[in-house]
Formats: structure tokens, sequence, C-alpha cells
């Protein structure tokens, strides 16, 4: 794991830093919300409050000039979400759409399970291990800041996340497995450099609401979105899968995700957001924006995929998606 190459002032910006040659910052004020230079250089200074890179000094995790900066892009891509999605305190309605299959559906598992090719699918997955490898990490920050029956049952699904005790059944290890077979690199972070921001601003969006205790109520509204769509959509990844004969460690990651994500969604939906609004009655807003924002980025990366896909394109990052 290496950092990778900047796509912009900013992400230059934070590169120099986090290499040792920090030079004047600049400020995120006419950034683009959703363009690469920010979510590069966004997810660079998250990184530094998981596993780092290395080579880079630990202590950069607090350093003020680079969390003033960190600080403005947020306000950035947070004013843009609000700007871009409904809003609302009806948090039952906004969970139940979710769960309503949508027929004929033209989702990117869709297209997976009726088109797609092998390298299509590589392509998925490279873009998901930005977030896979990860997994639970993101939203086990809220868990201190959540109390009751919230806090118990969130523990509770995180359990399962993290291989309920178990290091090779964790679900990070199970989509390293399903790389290995893939014959992708299992590598942490390993494809950084190849995804588009779209990808980039999934996992971003976990970790600005896990790193904000006031955007608990958002964290807890993305995690409860995630659970109830992963199950339909595994489902699908797993017909796809069969249908072009995938090794069984690939079907492996989507099984466990229709089987575990069945009963996570009741968990989520009854006790963990059931338990906050209990506690909580004013979060109603933050959670409904977190699922509407969750939504709008996964809906922003299937626009991507798709539009790549369907034109005869790979979805990686043109300069190097033949490396």
């Amino acid at each position: 794991m290496t950092l990778p190459s900047p796509r912009g002032e900013l992400s230059a910006a934070v590169y120099s830093a986090l290499s040792g040659h920090r030079g004047p910052l600049p400020t995120a004020d006419r950034a683009d919300p959703h363009g690469d230079d920010l979510a590069l250089a966004l997810h660079l200074l998250y990184e530094l409050h998981y596993r780092g890179f290395p080579g880079v000094r630990a202590e950069l995790e607090w350093d003020l000039d680079l969390l003033r900066l960190r600080a403005g892009m947020e306000r950035r891509l947070l004013d843009a979400l609000r700007s871009e999605v409904e809003g609302g305190t009806d948090v039952t309605g906004e969970l139940d759409e979710l769960s309503v299959e949508v027929v004929p559906g033209a989702g990117v598992s869709h297209f997976l399970r009726d088109h797609g090719q092998w390298s299509q699918v590589q392509e998925f997955f490279i873009h998901r291990s930005i977030y896979h490898l990860k997994e639970g990490d993101p939203h086990a920050w809220v868990i201190p800041r959540l109390s009751g029956q919230a806090k118990a049952a969130l523990v509770a699904v995180e359990y399962d996340e993290f291989g309920a005790g178990r290091a090779d059944q964790a679900h990070s290890r199970l989509f390293a497995d399903l790389l290995d077979a893939a014959g992708l690199s299992s590598g942490y972070l390993h494809y950084l450099d190849v995804v588009p921001a779209p990808a980039i601003a999934t996992v971003n969006l976990m970790s600005m609401f896990g790193l904000h205790r006031a955007l608990r109520g958002a964290l807890v509204g993305h995690f409860a979105a995630a659970e109830i769509t992963t199950a339909p959509s595994a489902r699908r990844t797993v017909s796809a899968l069969r249908r072009l004969s995938a090794p069984q460690a690939c079907v492996r990651f989507y099984t466990e995700h229709i089987e575990a994500d069945a009963v996570h969604e009741q968990v989520m939906r009854h006790d963990v957001v059931g338990g906050l609004l209990s506690d909580e009655p004013d979060l109603a807003a933050d959670l409904v924006f977190g699922v509407q924002a969750t939504e709008l980025l996964e809906g922003r990366l299937a626009d991507w995929l798709l539009g790549s896909w369907q034109g005869g394109r790979s979805s990686l990052r043109e300069s190097l998606a033949a490396a």
C-alpha cells in the first residue's frame, strides 16, 4: 500500500504533506465536491485514522493544518449532499422504500446477472475493494456514541461483520479471499489509484459520518440502508457469478451476505434505528439524510459503471485501466 498519485491541487497538497514535503495548503472553497481531487484528498486524510501509509508519520493523524483542510473539504461535500437530497423526517417511509424491489430492475447487479462479462465482474470487485477490505470498520466509530438498545443491537451486527470471533470469517477476509480467487490483488487499498471518484466517495461518506459525533444519526441511517439493500443485490450477484462459473470463494462472499443481511436488516430497523429514535427522536432528520445520501452516492457509482460498460469502456480510470 503506497500513496496514490494526486489528481489535482488538493490531493497534491495532501500527498506532499504526507510525504514530508509540506507546502502551502489550499482551500476547498471552489473544489468540485464530487470530483476526483477532493475525493482522493479526503480519502488520504481519512486513512490516517485507519491503517495509515508506510513511511507516513502517525502523528499526522491529528495535525491541525491537515484537520483544517479536511474540515473545509467536508463542509464542501456536506453542503453539496444536503442540497441534492430531499430530506425529511419520515424514517419508516424512507426504509420502507428501500425494501421495495423495482421490476424490472436496471441496476449494476441486474446488469451483471443478465449481461455481465467476467472482466466487468472483476472491475466491480476492484471498485468495491476500497470498501469491503474495511467492511465494518467505519461503522464501529458510532458504537461509543450510542447507548441502550441501539448500541447493543449495532454491536451484535458488527460482531457478525467481524466474523463472530473468527478471523477467517470476517467479511473483509472473505472479500480478500474473493479477490485472490478472482485473480486480483487482495492488498489493502491496492486499487485506490485506478478507481474513480464515485467509488471513493461511497467510502468517504462512511468515514465522514463515523468520525463526527454530530453525524451519528446519519451513520446509523447509512448502515441501515446498506443492510436493507445488500441481500437482494447479493442474490443477483450470485446468479451472475454462477452463470460465469466463478470460483467458489467469489460466490461465498455474496451468499454470506444474503444470509447475514436478511437478519441484520430486521435488527437495524427495529433495534438500532428504533432504539436510537426512542433515545434521541430529534435525530430523525439525520437518519433520513444518511439514507438519502447513501442512495445518492451509490446511484452515482452505478451510473458510472453502467455508463462505462454499456458504452464499451472500462469503468476504471482510463489512464491506468490497461495496467
